[in-house]
């Protein structure tokens, strides 16, 4: 765009070229890229905490802690959604 500063109809039409790009890149990022971006770091994270907890049960089973207290640990990572409380499990069992 300012290559020829001399000739006002080659700035004019470098700057219609330049708005045009920069408005596509904005919107290109806005409603492609910002949507993708927003659900790997949902999974990104989810996948942190699985491994978290994951990690966490093993280095309690490795360390001799008792199973139910091992349980409750990893309890602690899951939402209370996602929690059975015991008379569901015995009702499904």
């Amino acid at each position: 765009m300012l290559a020829d500063l001399s000739d006002a109809q080659a700035i004019g039409s470098g700057m219609a070229t330049a708005l045009i790009t920069t408005f596509y890149g904005a919107l290109f990022a806005n409603v492609v890229c910002a949507p993708i971006a927003n659900t790997l770091e949902g999974q990104t994270s989810e996948e942190v905490l699985t491994k978290e907890m994951i990690i966490e049960g093993i280095l309690s089973i490795q360390a001799g802690v008792n199973p139910r207290i091992v349980e409750e640990k990893l309890k602690t990572y899951l939402a209370p959604s996602e929690k059975m409380p015991e008379e569901e499990k015995k009702k499904v069992s």
